[in-house]
C-alpha cells in the first residue's frame, strides 16, 4: 500500500479549557468546525463527499450507538462508506489505515475523517475525570477503582514505576522531553499554554501520582480536528503538497512475553514501527522527526525505543543525549504535543500527531518548520488495559513522495 494514499487537507479547531466566559461549543460544533478548516485546505466541498468516505473518532460526549451515521446526517453528507474509530488514541491512524485500504480497493477514492470531543462539558466528581461509562463497568471497577486507581495518571505511574525499577532513568531526562514539548508550544499558536518553563520548574511541580508530576499530566480540553485522505493520483490534482502514507504497522491488545505476567517496559511499537519502516522502505536514519502519542513524556520516551532509535532500558540516555528541538538532531512532539497542546479528549488527541506530521510535510508549521523534511513518523497509542501500557499502537511513516 506503499504510496497508494495522500492528505491533501486537515484541520484543527482553537482549543478550549471551558474557562467561564470563553464561548461552549458542542461537539457538533467542532466537528463542523474542524472538518471546514480541512475541506478549505483541500480545496474541497462537503459535497465532494457524497457516495464517498466518512470516518469519524470515538467522542466521549456521544453516547449513542450511531455515532458515525448521526455525524453524517449533522454534516449533511451522504457517504458510501462510514468507518467509526473506537481506539482510544490510536483512533484517528486506525481510520486512515482502514480508509487507504477502501481506497485501493476502489470502493472510494476518498475519505474525510473527524474527530472532536468535550470532555470539559460532561458532569464530573472532578476536574478531568468525566462520568464515562467505561469507569462504571468491566475491569476498572473489578481491578482498579476499588483500590483508588482514579485515571490515566495512576495507571501510568504504575507502569513508570515499574520502568524506573528495571532500567536507569532520571526525572531530569524525562523534564527534558517536557520542557522541549513546552518550548514547541511557544512556537505554536494553536497550542493551550505556551508559556515556556525551566527544568527546575518541571522538578518542583507537585508530584500528583508517585512519581508522575503535575508537568507530566496531559491537560484536558475541548476542540476538534480533521483531516482528507484520498488516491495518490486524486490528490496530485488536487494540491501541489500531498503528502503520502508510505508505511503503517498496528499492534492490538499486545503482550510483551508472557501473558500472565507480561514485560509492561514494552509496547507494541515495537512489532508495529518495524513493519511501518519495512513496507515504507526507510531506515532509522531516513527519519526527520517523530510525532509520538505524547500523554506523558515516559510514553514519549518509550515509543523512541520501542522505534528501535535505542535500545530498552536505553532512553533516558537517548534523551539527554539528543537536541529533541525542531532544529536539532532528533525532532520531537514539534507542535507541543498534547502535553503542552491540550488533549481534546481521549480519542482524539490521536489526531495531533498525525496533523503536525503532514503540517511539517506541508512545510506549513511556520516558526517551528524543520528544514528540507521529507520523512517523518507519527505515532497511535490508544487505551490503558489492566496491567499492561496500551491497547493499540500504531506506526505511520509520511512522505512527500510516494
Amino acid at each position: 500500500m506503499r504510496g497508494q494514499v495522500a492528505i491533501v487537507g486537515c484541520g484543527r479547531t482553537p482549543f478550549s479549557r471551558a474557562k467561564p466566559g470563553e464561548p461552549l461549543l458542542n461537539v457538533d460544533q467542532y466537528i463542523a468546525w474542524a472538518a471546514e478548516l480541512a475541506l478549505q485546505q483541500a480545496g474541497m466541498s462537503k459535497n465532494d463527499f457524497d457516495g464517498q468516505g466518512l470516518g469519524v473518532s470515538h467522542a466521549e460526549v456521544a453516547h449513542t450507538v450511531n455515532w458515525s451515521a448521526a455525524t453524517a446526517e449533522n454534516l449533511g453528507i451522504s457517504p458510501q462508506v462510514l468507518i467509526r474509530g473506537d481506539q482510544g488514541g490510536a483512533s484517528a491512524s486506525s481510520m486512515l489505515i482502514r480508509a487507504a485500504a477502501m481506497i485501493q480497493a476502489g470502493v472510494v477514492d476518498r475519505v474525510l475523517v473527524v474527530g472532536a470531543d468535550t470532555p470539559l462539558n460532561i458532569p464530573s466528581v472532578a476536574p478531568g475525570l468525566p462520568l464515562s461509562p467505561e469507569r462504571t463497568r468491566g475491569v476498572f471497577w473489578d481491578f482498579q477503582g476499588p483500590f483508588g486507581v482514579m485515571g490515566a495518571t495512576a495507571q501510568f505511574a504504575q507502569v513508570l514505576s515499574r520502568y524506573m525499577h528495571e532500567f536507569d532513568l532520571t526525572y531530569e531526562q524525562l523534564g527534558k522531553i517536557a520542557v522541549t514539548n513546552r518550548f514547541h508550544a511557544s512556537l505554536n499558536p494553536g497550542a493551550i499554554y505556551r508559556t515556556p518553563f525551566t527544568l527546575e520548574e518541571y522538578l518542583s511541580s507537585r508530584m500528583l501520582s508517585d512519581p508522575i508530576r503535575l508537568l507530566d499530566c496531559v491537560p484536558i480540553v475541548n476542540g476538534g480536528l480533521a483531516y482528507i485522505v484520498t488516491s495518490a493520483k486524486l490528490a496530485q490534482t488536487i494540491t501541489d503538497k500531498p503528502v503520502f502514507m508510505r508505511g503503517f504497522g498496528e499492534s492490538n491488545n499486545y503482550y510483551h512475553g508472557s501473558r500472565n505476567l507480561p514485560d509492561i517496559t514494552t509496547t507494541g511499537f515495537s512489532q508495529a514501527a518495524p513493519q511501518a519502516m519495512a513496507m515504507a522502505g526507510v531506515k532509522h536514519k531516513d527519519i526527520q522527526f517523530l510525532q509520538p502519542y505524547d500523554d506523558y513524556p515516559f510514553v514519549s520516551m518509550m515509543t523512541i525505543e520501542d522505534y528501535g532509535f535505542c535500545k530498552k532500558g536505553h532512553g533516558g540516555r537517548f534523551v539527554e543525549e539528543h537536541d529533541l528541538r525542531f532544529d536539532g538532531d532528533f525532532p520531537l512532539s514539534t507542535d507541543g504535543g498534547q502535553l503542552s497542546g491540550g488533549q481534546p479528549g481521549g480519542a482524539n488527541g490521536g489526531f495531533m500527531p498525525l496533523v503536525e506530521a503532514v503540517t511539517q510535510l506541508r512545510g506549513e508549521a511556520g516558526a517551528r518548520q524543520i528544514k528540507n523534511v521529507k520523512i517523518g513518523a507519527s505515532c497511535g497509542f490508544g487505551g490503558i488495559p489492566y496491567g499492561r501500557p496500551g491497547r493499540s499502537c500504531i506506526s505511520l511513516i509520511f512522505g512527500t513522495e510516494p
